[in-house]
């Protein structure tokens, strides 16, 4: 048995495959903020660490790391103000609705330009509402 001491977390790493786009959907459009990006040269691709809240994601261009079309759950407080956010910026390749799951959670789902899917959902057992 191996022991454990403790565990901090877990950091997904998506893949993209354009800089540009990647940093519309994940920081125009969804909200992250940029922690730091890394190439080994200039013309070399893009490593970078994003983060929303307490939930952070890598984003890498470099082959191999990871397969595209990957996907995480995203548990965060209060999600139908966070759909109402997304739908106001407009963002014209996407527009998620809020659904309700039979496991008793409010989901909104949204795919990134490169196949990486995202679920955002709140616990309905938590709300005192």
């Amino acid at each position: 048995m191996i022991a454990i001491t403790t565990v901090k977390g877990v950091t997904p790493i998506f893949r993209m495959f354009d800089e540009k786009k990647a940093k519309e959907f994940y920081l125009d459009y969804l909200g992250f903020s940029l922690e730091w990006e890394h190439r080994f040269e200039n013309d070399m691709p893009l490593y970078m660490e994003i983060r929303l809240g307490e939930c952070k994601l890598h984003l890498s261009e470099h082959y191999g790391d990871c397969s595209p079309g990957a996907a995480v759950r995203i548990e965060i407080v209060d999600i139908t103000a966070f759909h109402t956010g997304l739908l106001k910026k407009e963002y014209k390749y996407s527009r998620p609705g809020i659904e309700t799951s039979p496991w008793h959670t409010k989901e909104v789902c949204v795919t990134d330009p490169f196949g990486n899917k995202l679920t955002f959902f709140e616990s309905m057992n938590d709300r005192l509402d």
